[in-house]
């Protein structure tokens, strides 16, 4: 399927200096090292492609939410693991407007990679601040934007919606991937297509579970969603994390479900039988499989349960195609991430599977369990929220804003 914007194949870039808007906020551990690139290594296809084009490429991103220029959110690190990745000298410069930022752009060579710093060191970055895209414009004298951060494309920034009217702007190689896979898997998928929802807010999920329940054959609920889900069906559910007020929103998805598998409802959207339970969430817990109906009053549910993983794992034998957004359990502590853990082993090891893993805390706990960078999946998607929002069908401000392709 056609991608309905103009990407960097579209325009004559040889040889220009080309600004280029990446998602780098990038998981730190506690030493402020970096934990995961995936978003760097997903970017590499178009920064390789443009530096075969001997263009000067200019980098901007955010990292974090830092509240002025807080330099322990600098990019500088960033800046060094790129140039680890990619045979290209890459420069930093410690500002993104104004005349150190034109300065380091206008001594960097032709071929070469300068990253500016932080954008989100401005608040003007977040308000979609005209004035602040014009100077972003300005000190990279750029001759093209291209727009590759898919994890930001949901938002209506500077640096991706304003800047959009300051430069002819196109998409990079993996913003026209992201969207045509998860598109197509939405749209035209290989069925049967099974949802696997998981995390712990169904109000964050609640536009993409409606449209699941129109375009999925199966979906399965996990993680704390599915706490929530046990409790509106009448379960209690002792201390276990519970999205209150949600009544309304899931008699409507439920409704929804009943209107297209009739009395099937319980098949189609799949709950978790049994449930990991313990009195605190902490390393030294012990995961006790209880079924859903004998969490005493002073539990947690923090994993689903041995029935429900086979169940789960059963159910994805005959998919075609799965999409999986949302931990199953706790993930980060080993005795709630079973469930998390058996499914990713489950889509692993089935290659007639199409795997679509959302972005966010799935990603990252898919890339740490898989140990060969994501290869054991179809798509690992570098977009939490944006992902979420082109799964329910919503216009992404910073793709809309890009150049049209000739029809």
């Amino acid at each position: 399927m056609g991608f309905f914007k103009l990407t960097i194949r579209d325009v004559p870039i040889d040889r220009k200096t080309v600004l280029v808007r990446v998602d780098y906020n990038l998981p730190l551990n506690k030493k402020g090292e970096i934990d995961d690139d995936l978003r760097i290594k997903a970017s590499l296809p178009t920064l390789q492609y443009l530096l075969d084009h001997h263009c000067k490429i200019v980098i901007i991103s955010h990292l974090g939410r830092p509240e002025g220029h807080d330099k322990s959110q600098s990019l500088a690190p960033v800046a060094t693991r790129l140039q680890q990745l990619i045979a290209a000298p890459v420069t930093f410069v410690d500002d993104c407007i104004g005349d150190v930022a034109l300065q380091g752009v206008k001594q960097a060579p032709a071929g070469s990679i300068v990253m500016l710093e932080n954008l989100r060191f401005y608040k003007e970055e977040e308000a979609n601040d005209a004035a602040f895209a014009a100077k972003l414009a300005k000190a990279s004298g750029a001759r093209y934007f291209v727009q590759d951060g898919f994890g930001v494309v949901h938002r209506a920034h500077a640096s991706t919606e304003a800047i959009t009217h300051c430069i002819p702007s196109v998409a990079g190689l993996l913003i026209e991937r992201e969207y045509q896979i998860i598109t197509e898997a939405m749209e035209r998928p290989a069925r049967p297509l099974v949802a696997v929802l998981g995390g712990a807010k169904i109000s964050d999920k609640i536009t993409v579970i409606e449209r699941f329940v129109s375009v999925a054959d199966k979906i399965i609920i996990g993680g704390a969603m599915a706490n929530t889900f046990l409790a509106y069906k009448g379960h209690s559910v002792g201390l276990s994390k519970v999205e209150t007020g949600q009544d309304e929103i899931l008699d409507r998805i439920y409704m929804a479900a009943q209107q297209k598998v009739g009395n099937a409802v319980d098949d189609f959207i799949v709950l978790p039988s049994d449930v990991a339970v313990g009195k605190e969430l902490a390393a030294t817990t012990k995961r006790r499989v209880v079924g859903v109906d004998c969490i005493e009053d002073g539990e947690g549910s923090f994993d689903v349960g041995d029935i429900s993983i086979q169940r789960m794992v059963d159910e994805l034998a005959s998919a075609k195609t799965v999409i999986w957004n949302g931990t199953m359990g706790v993930a980060e502590y080993p005795a709630f991430s079973h469930g998390s853990a058996r499914l990713a082993l489950a889509l692993a090891t089935q290659p007639q599977t199409t795997s679509i893993i959302g972005g966010g805390d799935t990603a990252d706990f898919v890339l740490k369990w898989d140990g060969h960078e994501g290869a054991s999946f179809s798509h690992i998607s570098t977009g939490g929220g944006a992902s979420l929002e082109l799964m329910s069908g919503k216009k992404l401000p910073g793709i809309e804003s890009l150049l049209n392709a000739h029809k």
